[in-house]
């Protein structure tokens, strides 16, 4: 009699980010513009993502619960769009349920987790190396928004290449930047390859508003943890209670945005530097755009996809869409 042997798969982690890159530089850079902003990559430390699990429970943020629903009821079909023998890259993720879900139809022969920030990119894939252990992990740490070229992984037989993008990836950057990254995303799968988008859907703007704007507070704690981890790792002095979290509908721009304000006229040190805050001035650390279904496919379009599927919950509040490379 033959012993069966499992044969796990393999984990491996590459960094292509710039050596300039850092936390601190980008938050220094972020805070000198004249309209100050902090990178939206960074909400994600532990304590901000036990806080976002907190967000995705409340009533009114609707996205997660909606993604996760349509993953759950569509993965066969999304995972027989998207192919067998395939490498599947997901951008900005691979610690949610959503991930796993579509990880465990599709049984990916590599899948290749494309994330900003190194200590979120091997969290998440450590954490699904543990979930499956017979996937096959690359995990890439590189900034996507910049000319970047996804590197060719060996050994490995792959018939086609795959992308997920959900809703996080795809909706934090405006609608001119959403055209690169899909285009990023068509030279990455090559043509036959397919892309798997969440896309936030156009509703009423108080519906928009209320979404990041929760009776709980869950939405002002997530994003006032951003302050917080600054003052835990690079020794900043930030005092949380002089700024609020504030979240509104930029009707001009057709999109989400969301501020922390300053309550009063305040200075901040951070690695010696000294940071001034006028009372009533905003820190913006990310948006939320949202499409109907035909912006969305004509943006797609634009960057050389052709839609084969869309998946929608039942208020149209969100939809799951397919496309394939031409």
């Amino acid at each position: 009699m033959v012993q069966q042997h499992r044969i796990d798969g393999v984990v491996r982690f590459y960094n292509f980010l710039s050596e300039d890159v850092s936390f601190l530089g980008e938050v220094l850079a972020g805070l000198s513009k004249p309209q100050k902003t902090l990178p939206p990559d960074y909400f994600y430390d532990a304590r901000g993502r036990a806080l976002f699990e907190q967000l995705c429970e409340q009533p009114e943020y609707y996205c997660a619960r909606a993604e996760l629903a349509i993953m759950r009821e569509h993965a066969a079909a999304m995972a027989t769009l998207l192919g067998p023998d395939c490498q599947l890259i997901e951008f900005g993720g691979g610690s949610g349920e959503k991930s796993r879900i579509l990880i465990e139809r599709l049984r990916p022969l590599l899948y290749v987790p494309l994330e900003r920030t190194f200590e979120s990119m091997r969290a998440d894939a450590t954490g699904l190396a543990q979930a499956f252990p017979w996937l096959n992990i690359s995990g890439v740490c590189a900034d996507y928004t910049k000319s970047w070229t996804m590197p060719e992984f060996v050994g490995v037989p792959i018939r086609k290449k795959a992308v997920y993008l959900p809703a996080l990836a795809i909706g934090q950057v405006t609608p001119p930047q959403a055209l690169g990254l899909l285009q990023l995303v068509r030279r990455m799968v090559g043509a036959g390859g397919t892309l798997l988008a969440g896309v936030e859907m156009k509703t009423d703007k108080q519906v928009l508003e209320a979404a990041y704007n929760d009776v709980a507070g869950a939405t002002a704690a997530f994003n006032l943890n951003l302050l917080a981890r600054i003052n835990r790792e690079l020794g900043a002095d930030f005092q949380l209670r002089r700024f609020r979290h504030r979240a509104h509908y930029d009707e001009s721009r057709d999109l989400i945005e969301m501020n922390l304000e300053s309550l009063a006229t305040q200075l901040v040190h951070i690695d010696g530097e000294r940071i001034a805050f006028r009372q009533g001035e905003t820190v913006l650390t990310g948006i939320a755009c949202s499409y109907s279904v035909e912006q969305f496919r004509d943006l797609a379009q634009q960057a050389g996809f052709a839609p084969a599927e869309a998946w929608a919950d039942p208020a149209g509040l969100f939809s799951v869409q397919g496309m394939v490379a031409v």
